[in-house]
């Protein structure tokens, strides 16, 4: 196995929880998977998002980082890697999508002091995909306080993650479009996928 730690990102709706899960089982891996479900703040941010942002963003900060100190300290060895649907990273393109500009302050300062202390993949996964199709998926998997999201903001959230990934320097970044694609449904999309993600790539932005 060429990597001990995989962290797949991407927007609202890309399958990135399905993907980790899917590839955790078919190739004996440890899934990290964040269990956002359970945060109070996060309905009443969709109905309020200037009143709700700060403590959304916040607790999600903490419960991220919690979580990935938690799960990484805890080695499994009869697992072959891990892999995560999410980093704390997204904490940092949520932020900035979503706070008011003294609170975005504040915000950063906690996280670049959180973020120094959060293991680093040895591959970054991005799954891009058009924002139309994947606010259609969020649309079809019918979580109620989801349905308020707009393609507005999956284009904000997109476009952070985007930004964020031409600068990771000194890391191994994998940009995979899955427009056209059903790795769901479709054994040979997954396939496809999987031989991506598992090639040995160089450190910087790959784009496949």
């Amino acid at each position: 196995m060429e990597y001990n730690y995989i962290v797949i990102e991407g927007n609202i709706g890309t399958g990135k929880t399905t993907l980790a899960k899917m590839l955790a089982n078919d190739l004996n891996g440890r899934a990290v998977l964040e269990k956002f479900e359970d945060n109070p703040f996060l309905p009443k941010f969709y109905e309020n998002p200037i009143k709700y942002a700060f403590p959304l963003e916040m607790s999600f900060l903490a419960e991220r980082y919690n979580h990935i100190v938690s799960e990484l300290s805890d080695q499994d060895l009869f697992k072959n890697f891990t892999i995560s649907d999410y980093h704390i990273v997204k904490s940092l393109i949520f932020a900035k999508t979503n706070l008011q500009e003294d609170e975005e302050t504040l915000f950063n300062t906690i996280y670049s002091i959180i973020f120094q202390q959060i293991p680093k993949p040895d591959l970054w996964v991005f799954l891009y995909q058009n924002p139309d199709n994947a606010l259609k998926n969020i649309i079809n998997r019918g979580r109620d306080y989801e349905q308020s999201i707009t393609l507005d903001y999956l284009q904000k959230i997109n476009q952070g993650y985007i930004n964020f990934f031409k600068h990771a320097a000194n890391q191994r970044v994998l940009i995979v479009s899955t427009i056209g694609l059903d790795f769901v449904s479709n054994p040979n999309d997954y396939k496809k996928i999987k031989e991506l993600i598992f090639q040995k790539h160089p450190f910087g932005t790959t784009y496949l």
